[in-house]
């Protein structure tokens, strides 16, 4: 009979990067000691992965679903809108229109809102207040709009109502064009009548949060304290709950995620894996690594597959600071050495890379390795972007990546025309 074989599939997010001045053109990975992953990387395999299409950026949802099983045909339909509802608990209404959204500190002008900070300063607490003070509008034409904090200055904006469409702009501007302040929402069809409602009923919202928020007692204090308001909001990515079964569903592997992180949570809530949560679990560098080992370690006792999601790596990465990812990265090695055993297929990889020079997210491929006690071995003998060019694994996306992990677990069967519909 064959022996099947259980799976850790680390994700830090972000991982990948490019090189860095301060550490002689070395990227925050090369610069880390990290023997563990260097032990790990040595006795397995190697390669490089591309998410969805080579040198094409992709965000953390789009990232993570691929590496959760879905196809690339539902991860390029997903919209982050949804996931990040059901990472808050808003997963029974598959009728309302749920968006991706920042607290903000934005500074009206005669014709328009000026963004001054796309994220109020990290803002995390009080964001439930500022929730509350908005609490049900009534936006005219049945539609009505609730907040719901998320992580940090993240906030999910529900639309309920007959006739919502997603087909519509987002309000945010970007990082590289924020200069152009907070844009108006439009159809993205101006025939679209549904389209065209629920625009004018996102610009009615923007306008109705500012004012309600400009004074509110927490903006009122921040400003004492030198802190930017959190006075508006930015709306990106909007969508209705999906419906999708992963290859993982389909294989009937019982799955775990740990995370502190809401969109990999709410994807997770999606596909019906099992959650496990902590207040300790954060989408910071804050994180209890090692209660998240743990965590890990005991959800192998009863799962098939265990996906174990560090966010810190991305956030230094965004805040643009190397010492730090460099210093996470040393300190995720040291964290792991518990779990790696001789009975366990353990992988290594992220959702994307993302540039801490600029940043900002990256079409580079991402620093990945496989470690299967009765697998090949490459020859790898470090865990880094310049030697996983070199691994056994060469140049393949999420999709296949997932796919090879599955295939080391003898997890997979022949192909079926059937399975086509999971993996394209």
């Amino acid at each position: 009979m064959l022996t099947t074989h259980k799976g850790l599939m680390i994700i830090l997010d972000g991982l990948g990067d490019r090189g860095i001045p301060a550490f002689g053109g070395k990227t925050p990975l090369e610069a880390a000691e990290t023997p563990n992953m260097d032990s790990l990387a040595s006795a397995g395999q190697c390669g490089l992965v591309d998410p969805l299409f080579p040198g094409m950026p992709v965000g953390t949802h789009t990232g993570i679903c691929l590496l959760f099983g879905l196809s690339k045909h539902q991860a390029m339909k997903l919209a982050r809108g949804p996931v990040e509802a059901s990472g808050v608990g808003l997963n029974n209404n598959d009728q309302a229109l749920f968006f991706r959204c920042n607290f903000a500190t934005l500074e009206k002008t005669k014709d328009r809102y000026n963004i001054l900070d796309r994220r109020a300063g990290r803002i995390n607490t009080g964001a439930e207040s500022l929730a509350a003070a908005i609490g049900q509008v009534d936006l005219g034409e049945g539609i009505t709009a609730s907040l719901h904090p998320a992580t940090q200055h993240r906030v999910v904006l529900q639309l309920e109502g007959t006739g919502l469409s997603h087909d519509i702009s987002n309000t945010d501007s970007g990082n590289q064009y924020q200069s152009k302040g907070l844009l108006p929402c439009h159809a993205n069809d101006p025939s679209d009548s549904a389209a065209v409602n629920t625009s004018k009923a996102v610009n009615r919202l923007m306008d109705i949060i500012y004012e309600k928020l400009s004074n509110h007692p927490l903006n009122l204090k921040r400003i004492e304290k030198n802190l930017p308001p959190a006075n508006g909001i930015i709306c990106r990515s909007p969508g209705k709950l999906p419906k999708v079964k992963p290859l993982l569903k389909n294989l009937k592997l019982k799955t775990a995620v740990i995370s502190g992180e809401r969109t990999v949570l709410g994807l997770g809530e999606l596909l019906g894996y099992t959650l496990f949560k902590d207040n300790r679990f954060t989408a910071t560098y804050e994180t209890d690594l090692n209660t998240k080992v743990k965590t890990a370690m005991r959800a192998l006792d009863d799962h098939d597959m265990v996906y174990l999601h560090i966010k810190a790596t991305d956030i230094y990465s965004h805040d643009q600071n190397p010492a730090g990812k460099r210093e996470i990265l040393s300190k995720i090695d040291d964290a792991i050495a518990p779990i790696i055993n001789d009975s366990l297929v353990i992988a290594i990889t992220a959702d994307h890379c993302t540039d801490t020079n600029t940043g900002r997210h990256t079409g580079d491929p991402i620093p990945s390795l496989i470690y299967n006690p009765l697998g090949r071995i490459d020859g790898c003998q470090q865990f880094s972007e310049l030697a996983c060019a070199m691994g056994g694994l060469g140049r393949i996306n999420s999709s296949g990546f997932l796919l090879t992990m599955l295939d080391q677990m003898n997890q997979l069967e022949n192909f079926r025309p059937k399975d086509s519909s999971f993996i394209s």
